[in-house]
C-alpha cells in the first residue's frame, strides 16, 4: 500500500488535527482520544494512512500523552528541536511529513527505554478487527489480543 500525502487529507483535518500534525503543535495534556485507549489495533498517520504504532506497544506512562515504547517498521523519523528552549526529537511520519511528537528515553527499561510521546490528533487508530478490511493485516501479528 503507498502512503502519501493529499490535498484532500489535509483539507478534511480538524482545526486541531491541522494545527498538531502540520503547524508541529501540541494537544493539551489528558485532553487526547487516545490518552487512556488501550484497544487491540493499530495507529495510523491521520493524513496519509501509514502504520505507526500498534496497541502492543502502547502502556500508560502517565504524561497526559498516548506513550509507546516502538514504531512500527520505518514510518517514524526523528528529527532535532530546539524550540521553547528545549533540545527534544520530534517523531513525525515518513511519508505524510505529520508531527507526531517527541521520543524520549525515559521509557520502560525492559522495553528499550524509549517514550513515543503522541499526540492524539495526528492518529487515527484500527481496531484489530477492521484491520484486514482496512489493508492492515499485515500488521495483525504485532497487536496483542488480534
Amino acid at each position: 500500500m503507498a502512503y502519501t500525502k493529499s490535498q484532500d487529507a489535509v483539507a478534511n483535518l480538524t482545526p486541531e488535527q491541522y494545527r498538531v500534525t502540520q503547524e508541529s503543535g501540541t494537544e493539551r495534556a489528558f485532553t487526547g482520544e487516545y490518552d487512556h485507549h488501550f484497544e487491540p489495533g493499530i495507529y495510523v498517520d491521520i493524513v496519509s494512512g501509514e502504520p505507526l504504532f500498534a496497541s502492543a506497544d502502547k502502556y500508560n506512562s502517565g504524561c497526559g500523552w498516548p506513550a509507546f515504547t516502538k514504531p512500527i517498521d520505518s514510518n517514524v523519523t526523528e528529527h532535532r528541536d530546539v524550540s521553547h528552549g528545549m533540545i527534544r526529537t520530534e517523531v513525525r511520519s515518513k511519508h505524510g511529513d505529520s508531527h507526531l511528537g517527541h521520543v524520549f528515553n525515559d521509557g520502560p527499561a525492559d522495553a528499550g527505554g524509549l517514550r513515543y510521546c503522541i499526540n492524539s490528533a495526528s492518529l487515527r487508530f484500527v481496531p484489530a478487527n477492521q484491520m484486514e478490511a482496512q489493508g492492515y493485516g499485515a500488521y495483525l501479528d504485532q497487536v496483542e489480543g488480534a
